[in-house]
């Protein structure tokens, strides 16, 4: 690859992967462009000596959104999407029972890119449909104790509709934790209250997240603490609760300031569930306390779903050895609910070099199961995955409604079937509303594979792949939807035929099943058969009422078949976005570059970046769903005396606007 080639690409390809460049000038009177990172920060004293290369100790004491020189990158931008529970895909998933908590480090605590890098080697997560709460865990002694989750992944959870937790990590002594830190968290002004819960509860509104995951672990306190932590927790849920926040507490110091993880609710750490939304049971917990914890759960007058059971894979991923029956028993109510530490195992477990695909199959065993099909759990397996016990959500509830089945990496970047990028990348906040069940397949001959597919896709980085005999007709459920059908809804698919040849329907389903794991009432409406990429749009004429289910059934006229589906689209009218303005550039050094713009009018799914060269051709830069950006490592290219930037805003349809544009001068 020529190294012109390598300078791209998503959300600031690190520099340190590309061969040095050449000085040069910055705009005049611009500043310098540095890569913006996830925020973190101490409670308010530094510890002493110098931080590490690449470190930054920051007081959160001290910070001010208007002084935040990353907030434009950090700051999400999707709203907290609202779910609905469809009818259960088996009989043994419960809905208003065990729900799901996930605690998962995506990155080192500094270092870790606000938006993205050119690396297809991701915690790429897409089961959201099983996760009411995700924390985005972290923090260390050397680099910082306090983390917010960076947009990207707030921008994927809230698409669908998953709540994203910042930590408050203290740690245990033996890391390096210090008692003064928690004293500094839990500091009083002079009226008596705590100023850091406030600037806690200013950086999740800032910053667009949901709250707080409270986890407090170094030892050496006593009861004067314990009173002082409490107050805080109080005061910080107060706050929170005003501004739409959470707060979650962490099994570990008890009431007298302490530190003795109980795994149990009880009289110990009973006054810190009753200040916060919920809590984290520790891993010691056992089947007798969590029974114990889900009686006092109920006598205090709150549900025993808000209490996490820690669940500790990040060693063995789904070869954990769990007694699943004393959280979720399949023969009667759930006891509480699951609180899976450190599931991105998926993907670290595996040999380097890992690909996109790998991951993938890792990640659908451990939620879906060894069937891989939640609609059919393997009930000898001993790994009880979420899709076994707990019902799936969906947000798929209003038109218009398009998937390009982009996972939020890739090796490669398509639009329209087509490369323009060809340097792998990931960014969570590019990632669409996904099939929530991966996969049902109905079929009363041999089920094919299917899989996320990085080899091709129409846009994005991946496609759907139906891969097997197709011996019998087969359908592949997508999504559980609430689509009302007007006069003027129509369906688009943009598919292909790899290998063998199929006959293709558009299945649709406006009402439930008749109970959990029945097959949805659908409707078959025919879509033509192709073998490139083409987009059909099926009518939904004669059609009236809501939209519960979308699928697609596959006959086989020759075989064996390779099908590709690569977008899906509900619209009852087409819509382009309008264009964003004022694009410029805020920083410079060389080719790093800090972008900023106004945001288009309207609704927009994301912004997305090319460079004109002079041969005209427009390569792929980067995308984003933030008012910001950051480009590394361009240079000067077909004798070029200034580089040309456009950007352009991206509607829910995957339609884009006008450009705006840009250029920087060499």
């Amino acid at each position: 690859m020529n190294p012109t080639r390598r300078t791209v690409l998503l959300a600031g390809a690190a520099a340190a992967l590309l061969p040095p460049l050449p000085a040069l000038a910055a705009p005049k009177g611009a500043a310098a462009a540095t890569q913006p990172y996830a925020s973190y920060w101490y409670p308010d004293s530094l510890p002493s000596g110098t931080p590490g290369t690449g470190i930054t100790w920051r007081s959160l004491k001290s910070w001010t959104a208007a002084g935040d020189p990353d907030l434009a990158f950090n700051a999400a931008s999707v709203p907290l999407a609202p779910r609905f529970t469809p009818t259960p895909a088996n009989t043994t998933a419960r809905s208003g029972q065990a729900r799901v908590q996930s605690l998962v480090s995506f990155g080192p605590t500094s270092g870790n890119p606000s938006q993205g890098s050119a690396t297809t080697d991701y915690y790429a997560l897409t089961h959201w449909a099983y996760v009411d709460e995700l924390v985005f865990w972290g923090g260390s002694s050397g680099e910082g104790l306090i983390l917010a989750p960076n947009a990207p992944i707030v921008d994927a959870a809230h698409r669908h509709g998953v709540p994203v937790l910042g930590n408050v990590f203290l740690p245990p002594v033996a890391y390096g934790g210090q008692l003064r830190w928690t004293r500094d968290l839990v500091q009083k002004d002079t009226a008596g209250h705590y100023p850091l819960a406030a600037q806690l509860v200013a950086v999740a509104a800032a910053y667009g997240f949901d709250g707080w995951f409270v986890n407090a672990e170094t030892g050496g306190g006593n009861a004067s603490l314990g009173a002082d932590m409490l107050g805080f927790v109080k005061e910080l849920k107060a706050l929170a609760e005003a501004r739409g926040q959470r707060v979650t507490w962490y099994d570990a110091m008890t009431v007298n300031g302490t530190v003795s993880w109980q795994g149990a609710l009880n009289s110990q750490n009973q006054a810190f569930f009753q200040a916060a939304d919920d809590m984290f049971v520790d891993f010691r917990w056992s089947a007798g306390s969590l029974v114990s914890s889900g009686q006092k759960a109920d006598q205090l007058g709150r549900s025993r779903y808000e209490l996490w059971a820690g669940v500790d894979v990040e060693s063995n991923g789904s070869d954990t050895s769990v007694n699943w029956d004393a959280i979720v028993p399949g023969g009667k109510a759930h006891i509480t609910s699951i609180g899976f530490y450190r599931p991105e195992w998926t993907r670290n477990h595996l040999p380097a070099p890992r690909t996109p695909g790998d991951f993938h199959a890792a990640d659908d065993r451990f939620w879906t199961g060894r069937s891989l099909d939640p609609s059919r759990p393997d009930a000898a397996d001993p790994w009880r995955a979420p899709a076994v016990s707990v019902a799936d959500r969906s947000t798929v509830s209003g038109v218009p409604f398009a998937t390009t089945f982009n996972t939020g990496h890739g090796l490669r970047w398509y639009e329209a079937g087509a490369v323009t990028s060809d340097t792998p990348w990931n960014h969570l906040g590019l990632q669409d509303r996904l099939p929530s069940r991966r996969w049902v397949v109905r079929t009363a001959g041999t089920r094919p594979a299917v899989s996320f597919d990085f080899a091709d896709a129409w846009r994005g980085g991946s496609s759907v792949l139906v891969d097997g005999e197709l011996d019998a007709p087969t359908t592949v459920e997508l999504y559980a939807t609430r689509l009302p059908v007007g006069v003027d809804t129509v369906v688009e698919l943009t598919h292909r035929t790899d290998a063998g040849a199929v006959n293709v329907e558009l299945a649709v389903a406006l009402a439930e099943p008749d109970a959990p794991g029945a097959t949805p009432p659908y409707t078959y409406l025919p879509v033509n058969s192709v073998n490139g990429w083409q987009t059909v749009t099926v009518p939904l004429t004669g059609l009236s009422g809501t939209v519960h289910s979308i699928a697609v059934r596959l006959t086989a006229t020759d075989g064996p078949v390779q099908w590709r589906l690569g977008g899906l689209t509900v619209r009852d009218s087409a819509v382009t976005p309008e264009t964003p303005s004022d694009l410029r550039v805020t920083a410079a050094s060389g080719g790093d570059l800090r972008l900023a713009w106004t945001p288009a009018p309207g609704d927009v799914r994301h912004y997305t970046l090319h460079r004109l060269l002079a041969d005209g051709t427009r390569r792929f830069l980067g995308a984003t769903c933030q008012r910001a950006y950051f480009l590394a490592g361009l240079q000067p290219e077909q004798g070029e005396k200034d580089a040309r930037l456009e950007l352009r805003a991206v509607g829910e349809l995957y339609t884009s606007s006008a450009p705006v544009t840009v250029t920087h001068t060499w």
